[in-house]
């Protein structure tokens, strides 16, 4: 078997060291580098996340990504790198999507625009995609494929993936397997919207609406209200969003994740908002910025310091409570069944209403033009979505609020929520961060006249000569301050001074303008030099003949096209169904495999309460109903579909 290249042959390998935050000594990995990867739902968006902190980018590309209503131009992804290599940031483009033996074609024909227009990675789900002919671009391993085991994850990096995407119901010990089976770059999904299946093994969009999640096109059925009974009619319970979790959250685990061998640190979010992208990665810019503070055997992926504006508070943005889900084995906080919607933060109880104005007994400072949520005494409407209302602050007077009208469903004593914070969206509104880079700079004198010389922290270095006539300073001290005042003027640019060593030029008599003539020419070579020095990553050597891990692959395994059956029966695959769109009838059918367990919810786990037995169960969502079966054995539960028409 031939080995695999080096991702970045720069990287050094990461030291032994011990955490605090896991026991476990670290997995030594190849690289050192510690990657923030954000979404960018747009050109606008990509700028941003890089600007708060993002040492990569994610952005959907003209088609076949998994969110169909995030799709971008290639001229618009060529702008994005252009900005992101500023940084040494990258941007990755995601072809996620399963497809058809027509679309593959269109798709080759993407591939190579996406990568003349300097991307720097593609992420993939369809091995048919692997079977064109391709550019020297690097290929990442999507969620999509379900990435759990080490054995998977070996053939991966096998046939040339550089970086795979792991499962986000993965615990610490089952990546820390992982990362010993392999060179690749692993991907976590450390924060955002939670797939209550594992990613690539859920039909339910396209079985009840033929939309398929694995064409981009989910209708989230998933967040639906559901009513749960056993196969004899005893009602569990009604009217509950018991397939919508919490959203991930894994602030606390951060350091526990980068010694189980994770190196990219994924913000889910290519739907949300601008305000989102900000905070959430500024956010944990700043966490992992503090942890490579105090472990210097890491760096960051990607060049500069940013510097926020606002104080970062991810409970400020869109969720739906949080949960860090599987990483420290099950618990029981993962859902909230409640509401889907983002509830916001409680800031306080109703102690008054008037027509116009309620006053509220909290701590919290309001603003005009707040918005506030808060549960309805009535919450048992079958098959109802309306449990939550909210109403916007038109004026605040300290604790009393002024609104349009009191809703009839507001009560005395009710708890609110504030799920919009006016004064901080307006400040995410403006410029709120800015990416600097520090340079050194040294002025000399030459036989001929002067010389500066400007050096970022990376490697970088530029000179700029200025032939003149010399004149001695008539005053070396103002000389000296001439000198400081003209060369920091960097204020418009992405650099900050650190250092300036003048030797001995202060004897000289150099007018401002000349100084600031021969700063922008060093900082325009600096900008010159940053982009030649600036490298894509390289694909992998592919292994014609490695094995893939299973010999039979059913309709989960989403095989859409002849491609990528010729694929994995080149790898050694006997076997293979079609992917579930291409079924006409799929009797009895799993339509989601998860980890989310309601027998685990509602104390009815056979593992944890003598006696019970894991019968199936009825779940009824709208008119549909569905069984729920559970495999104890593996803690997981399958909803399955009867005879569904595809």
């Amino acid at each position: 078997m031939s080995q695999p290249q080096i991702f970045d042959p720069k990287a050094d390998l990461a030291t032994e060291v011990t955490s605090d935050a896991n026991s476990l000594a670290p997995i030594s990995v190849v690289s050192n580098k510690i990657e923030l990867l954000a979404p960018a739902k747009n050109l606008e968006y990509g700028k941003e996340a890089i600007l708060h902190g993002a040492d990569a980018v994610y952005i959907g590309g003209p088609a076949f990504g998994a969110r169909t209503a995030a799709s971008n131009s290639i001229e618009d992804i060529a702008k994005l790198c252009t900005f992101a290599h500023q940084y040494h940031a990258e941007v990755f483009v995601t072809i996620n999507t399963t497809m058809t033996n027509d679309e593959l074609k269109d798709a080759e024909k993407m591939i190579w625009q996406i990568y003349e227009a300097g991307a720097d990675a593609l992420i993939i789900q369809d091995m048919g995609v692997l079977q064109l002919n391709l550019p020297p671009i690097a290929m990442h391993a999507s969620t999509q494929m379900d990435n759990r085991t080490p054995e998977k994850t070996a053939f991966l990096e096998q046939v040339g993936f550089t970086q795979v995407v792991l499962a986000r119901e993965l615990s610490l010990p089952q990546i820390r397997e992982v990362a010993k089976s392999t060179k690749m770059q692993l991907e976590f999904f450390i924060h955002g919207a939670l797939c209550v299946s594992y990613s690539g093994l859920c039909n339910l969009s396209h079985a009840y609406s033929g939309r398929s999640a694995n064409r981009g096109e989910c209708s989230q059925m998933c967040r639906l209200p559901c009513n749960l009974t056993t196969r004899q009619g005893e009602v569990i319970v009604e009217n509950e969003h018991l397939l919508s979790l919490k959203d991930n959250n894994q602030t606390a685990n951060l350091d526990a994740l980068i010694d189980a061998g994770i190196r990219s640190f994924k913000i889910e979010g290519r739907l949300k908002d601008l305000s989102y992208v900000k905070n959430v990665t500024a956010h944990y810019r700043q966490q992992l910025d503090a942890i490579l503070a105090r472990r210097p055997e890491l760096i960051s992926a990607s060049h500069g310091k940013c510097i926020h504006s606002f104080e970062p508070d991810p409970e400020k943005s869109f969720n739906r409570g949080s949960t860090d889900y599987f990483v420290n084995e099950r618990t029981d906080g993962v859902s909230d069944f409640r509401t889907p919607k983002y509830l916001g933060v409680s800031v306080g109880k109703v102690i008054k209403l008037g027509k116009d104005h309620l006053v509220v007994e909290s701590s919290q400072t309001f603003n005009n033009g707040d918005g506030l949520g808060y549960f309805t005494a009535k919450q048992n409407a079958v098959m109802s979505d309306d449990k939550t209302m909210g109403l916007r602050v038109n004026r605040a007077d300290g604790n009393t609020l002024y609104v349009l009208k009191i809703p009839s469903s507001l009560k005395v004593g009710m708890e609110l929520f504030r799920n919009h914070d006016q004064a901080f969206e307006t400040v995410l509104g403006k410029e709120s961060s800015k990416r600097e880079l520090q340079v050194d700079m040294a002025i000399n004198h030459t036989d001929s006249g002067f010389e500066l010389t400007i050096s970022d922290h990376y490697g970088h270095s530029a000179t700029t000569v200025l032939d003149v006539e010399k004149a001695p300073a008539q005053d070396s001290e103002k000389a000296l301050k001439t000198l400081n005042k003209q060369l920091a003027k960097l204020g418009n640019t992405d650099y900050s001074l650190n250092t300036l060593t003048t030797n001995g030029v202060e004897s000289f008599f150099l007018p401002a303008s000349v100084l600031n003539g021969l700063r922008r020419d060093a900082i325009a070579a600096l900008d010159q030099a940053r982009i030649d020095g600036y490298q894509r990553p390289t694909p992998w050597e592919r292994n014609d003949s490695a094995v893939y891990p299973k010999q039979s692959l059913n309709f989960l395994d989403n095989v859409a096209n002849d491609k990528a059956k010729e694929f994995y029966q080149q790898h050694g695959v006997i076997h293979i169904e079609d992917a579930y769109e291409l079924n006409k009838i799929v009797d009895d059918a799993p339509l989601m495999v998860t980890k989310h367990c309601l027998r685990f919810n509602f104390n009815l786990c056979p593992k944890e309460v003598p006696g019970i037995k894991a019968d199936p169960m009825i779940l009824e969502v709208g008119n549909d109903t569905l069984k729920l079966v559970f495999d104890c054995v593996k803690c997981e539960m399958m909803v399955v579909g009867a005879n569904r028409q595809v």
